[in-house]
């Protein structure tokens, strides 16, 4: 019964979070191009590479976690079974969220990068 109401408000907030980082996308690239910054030079290849690097480093060890977390629960404490929609869902924020958290982590760092 509770799951019921549960799935449509992380649905609509998974929603939301997509459209709110495409629309900061576009909005950030409309201002670089007005910048007369070029939209891809070797310091933004570089940073898009370490960026997706880093960010599919993360995501395994996060997939690796939730593998070991959810075979342990299920064969020593009898945890239910939780699908591959939640933990689709939770990979691929965690894979997106990072590469965009490094990216703009990376365009900060003008010194190191």
């Amino acid at each position: 019964m509770m799951a019921d109401y549960v799935w449509p408000l992380i649905s609509f907030g998974i929603g939301f979070a997509i459209v709110l980082i495409g629309i900061l996308y576009i909005l950030l690239r409309i201002r670089d191009k007005k910048a007369g910054f070029a939209l891809q030079d070797e310091r933004t290849q570089k940073i898009n590479g370490m960026a997706a690097n880093y960010a599919l480093h993360i995501g395994l060890y996060f997939m690796t976690g939730i593998l070991f977390v959810l075979i342990i629960g299920r064969e020593f404490f009898s945890m239910p079974d939780q699908g591959a929609g939640p933990v689709l869902i939770a990979s691929m924020l965690v894979f997106s969220l990072t590469y965009l958290g490094l990216h703009l982590y990376f365009e900060r760092q003008r010194d190191r990068v």
